[in-house]
């Protein structure tokens, strides 16, 4: 009964968020070098973005978890996590201090894999009930 795209959609995302956070690593890095970044700006983009990176494994963890042993509990805490990892996402596409071309092609493909991600929990935590 677990959600074979669902497991698929989470070794993607595991893949996708590892290009993500070196991405935006060398991003964050590259601005505060060529640009005039704050110091207080540039620590709390990175403390932001290894938050991120914390919340990400234990979402994507939790979620794996729930779906393979088609428990609701985890993979509903997944997607109370996956809240989380959208501010966060939006934060690094709107609020951040510099935004780059890349910035937006990398969070928009991430908030997609989150909205894919959701669908896909939602069904299979209501397939799990039954």
């Amino acid at each position: 009964m677990s959600s074979v795209p669902l497991q698929l959609l989470f070794y993607v995302n595991g893949i996708y968020f590892i290009f993500y956070f070196l991405a935006t690593l060398a991003m964050v890095l590259y601005k505060s070098q060529v640009f005039s970044y704050p110091d207080d700006f540039l620590t709390l983009d990175l403390t932001l973005l290894f938050i991120m990176a914390i919340v990400e494994v234990l979402r994507l963890y939790l979620g794996s978890r729930g779906n393979l042993t088609e428990e609701e509990g985890p993979l509903g805490l997944s997607l109370v996590m996956t809240v989380g990892s959208v501010f966060l996402a939006v934060y690094f596409l709107v609020w951040q201090t510099y935004i780059l071309k890349a910035d937006v092609i990398l969070n928009a493909v991430l908030l997609l894999s989150y909205g894919m991600e959701s669908i896909l929990k939602v069904s299979a935590i209501a397939a799990f009930i039954r």
